[in-house]
């Protein structure tokens, strides 16, 4: 296994051609090493939702290498980023993305549906997927639809979801950003656990006392890597912006 998880070169991101043309990242590099908890910041604008959708393999660089857990991933197809996705990489969002007409049970169950398990008896899946759900403290609503879930047991059940198929890699787009404090509290107690059991976590928020429960502080700014180091000035400093 090599020291890192991610490891981006020189990464560009362009949309738009012409008068038209965004330069949304500017030969971007970093690394993530297999385990950490990375927080990134920077305020609207500022490329960090590009940046987390192609560490997420939701979208291709225009230019620039991208190696994900030793593979180089920066020129695989749709189909092959999406295969990708499914063994390698869960995720958090902050809207939560659940289907409304199912409970909690059959959201956490589709993604192992996706990932090419049909061939496993029902009642198997349905057993992992109620499994997750109780490590996130949601064994009483395994069938419960979202309308009938608060914004915290909602996103609990996200995180399940994310984590049905075993993933190395957790990707948490503003996870506490549409929850209350103590909801939010929660959920960041259930990140640290899984930190704590060895996953690598990279996570995308706004709040700074959040941030400043990861391992490390990046500030993106304009496109670029601004700061990598975790310290109060830095995380002050995003809040502001």
């Amino acid at each position: 296994m090599t020291q890192n998880v991610i490891e981006i070169t020189k990464l560009v991101k362009i949309y738009g051609e012409g008068d038209a043309k965004v330069v949304a990242l500017r030969e971007v590099d970093l690394q993530v090493r297999h385990g950490e908890f990375v927080a990134i910041m920077g305020p609207s604008g500022s490329g960090k939702s590009t940046l987390m959708n192609i560490l997420g393999c939701l979208d291709r660089a225009t230019s620039g290498l991208y190696i994900l857990d030793g593979e180089d991933v920066s020129r695989l197809s749709k189909e092959q980023l999406a295969g990708v996705r499914n063994r390698k990489i869960g995720f958090v969002f902050q809207s939560f993305n659940l289907l409304p007409r199912l409970s909690a049970l059959k959201n956490v169950m589709l993604p192992m549906m996706y990932n090419g398990f049909q061939y496993l008896d029902a009642t198997v899946v349905e057993a992992r997927a109620a499994a997750v759900l109780r490590s996130v403290g949601l064994g009483d609503r395994l069938h419960h639809t979202p309308a009938k879930l608060s914004g915290g047991q909602q996103q609990r059940v996200a995180i399940a979801r994310a984590l049905i198929n075993e993933p190395s890699i957790i990707m948490a787009d503003e996870p506490t950003g549409n929850l209350d404090s103590r909801s939010s509290d929660e959920i960041m107690g259930i990140l640290h656990r899984l930190h704590n059991d060895g996953a690598t976590i990279v996570m995308v928020t706004h709040e700074a006392d959040r941030a400043a429960n990861a391992q490390r502080v990046i500030e993106v700014l304009d496109g670029r890597i601004m700061a990598e180091e975790r310290s109060s000035a830095v995380v002050e400093l995003i809040a502001k912006g």
